[in-house]
């Protein structure tokens, strides 16, 4: 049997596709290590929605292909994901020391390409990004560790909004989702193994079931699916991701109030604070429409958290443009934005635009600084607030950087490292002390007392 060696690169949901690829190599025998060195299999899960994402995962694999090629050692290499399914037989041609690629919707037949690889010396490679039928119910297995007490549930595959700076249609398909059934009995097997918080993965989670599901009473797929899920017992918090602003309707602004399960945060993805670019962009709505979906959040829960996603230097992006992008990331006082810098993604029609609108590279590092530098601005004077009171957080388990601290977040989802707790707090929702905060982290101590103020 084999050692697997797999790094993801990109979102929750590429680590989310990687956990059941490793599901189910490991149901065939074989074995996971976090060393390359010592892998006979090296899997790279990629990300197309950002060049830089891209660009990782091809640097790290030129050198395991070198070594294939100059006999120094044999393994199986192999690209999944969005990468993959973009780029396609080309990182064969590319890479010729690769002997796998498979696409986004061929992630449940990795394990079986990769017994063919190592038992078939005469097959060289394996190229496969066909569409498959009903794939979006192949991502619904993973192996939880010990302690573990949040994971992440697949709901839907794809994405039919076609924004023009985005490649994830391409990559991913047309919206297709998952039966509510096989998600609530997923998440019932998870509580029974001590799971205490999920999160519904979708690419426009907000709009699941739209096509293949009815409203009832007013009631949309996606949230009766929270309403099931919310029911499961022994799952304490629910949260989603990611979000549509055009998918927040009455009815799930409405269960921010009476659905205690569902913690008061929300992402919304604004990606600019231009109307102009907002419509180049198809994002169908504008920066009105959106506050006011701001406000309706904030009247049924005053305490949610908001974050979101802001793109800089897209084509035509003026000084104009910039300044109203900054005017909505204060308006929208958010607790923390995903902000980058525009990158030109395969096949979109924004690549296509003229070289004229494109935005000098200088620009976009200097614009994006300055929102990074507006963020931090907002987020040290929002979480200011908790120094020397009470948060509640559900402990996920020892710090990354520090194991003599444990972490875990917020309902608002706001990162808490704490001193004071040990491996028995690991699944508790416990009140904590906040001592200090650098805007993005919160330090806090157990405090079994409760915030009397």
């Amino acid at each position: 049997m084999a050692k697997i060696y797999i790094k993801t690169y990109g979102c929750q949901m590429n680590e989310r596709d990687s956990e059941q690829v490793a599901s189910q190599l490991v149901a065939r025998g074989h074995t996971l290590t976090p060393d390359r060195n010592e892998a006979d299999v090296i899997l790279l899960n990629t990300c197309s929605v950002r060049d830089m994402a891209e660009q990782k995962a091809i640097n790290k694999m030129t050198g395991f292909a070198f070594d294939n090629l100059r006999g120094r050692r044999k393994r199986v290499l192999g690209f999944l994901g969005c990468m993959a399914q973009s780029r396609g037989e080309e990182l064969l041609k590319q890479m010729p020391g690769v002997n796998m690629v498979v696409g986004t919707q061929k992630f449940h037949r990795v394990a079986e390409y990769v017994d063919k690889l190592l038992e078939a010396g005469e097959l060289d490679h394996i190229c496969d990004t066909e569409a498959e039928l009903d794939s979006q119910n192949t991502i619904r297995e993973q192996i939880l560790d010990e302690r573990q007490v949040t994971t992440f549930v697949s709901i839907m595959q794809g994405c039919n909004m076609h924004c023009t700076f985005c490649i994830v249609p391409f990559t991913r398909g047309d919206e297709r989702s998952r039966p509510t059934g096989q998600i609530v009995e997923e998440v019932r097997a998870y509580a029974a193994k001590g799971i205490k918080e999920v999160t519904l993965l979708g690419q426009i989670v907000n709009l699941y079931g739209r096509h293949e599901f009815e409203t009832k009473n007013g009631i949309s797929p996606f949230v009766q699916l929270l309403e099931a899920v919310h029911e499961i017992d022994g799952i304490e918090r629910i949260r989603f991701t990611s979000p549509h602003p055009i998918g927040f309707k009455q009815d799930l602004v409405d269960a921010y109030g009476r659905l205690p399960k569902l913690c008061e945060h929300a992402h919304l993805p604004l990606q600019s604070g231009s109307n102009r670019l907002l419509k180049a962009m198809h994002r169908i709505y504008t920066t009105e429409k959106y506050l006011e979906l701001v406000g309706k959040l904030r009247a049924v829960r005053p305490d949610i958290g908001l974050t979101t996603d802001i793109i800089v230097g897209f084509p035509g992006e003026t000084d104009e443009d910039f300044e109203q992008t900054r005017w909505m990331l204060k308006e929208g006082d958010f607790d923390n934005s995903y902000i980058f810098r525009y990158s030109k993604r395969k096949d979109t029609p924004a690549a296509a635009m003229p070289d004229e609108l494109q935005v000098p590279e200088s620009v976009k590092e200097e614009r994006n600084q300055i929102l990074l530098e507006d963020q931090r601005e907002i987020a040290r004077r929002k979480t200011a607030q908790f120094v020397g009171k009470n948060v509640e957080i559900l402990i996920e388990g020892p710090s990354k950087n520090n194991e003599l601290r444990y972490c875990g977040r917020t309902r608002q989802n706001h990162l808490v490292v704490v001193d004071g707790a040990s491996s028995r707090h690991v699944g508790q929702i416990t009140p904590v002390r906040v001592k200090e905060t650098t805007g993005f982290t919160i330090y806090a101590d157990i405090d079994i007392h409760r915030d009397d103020e």
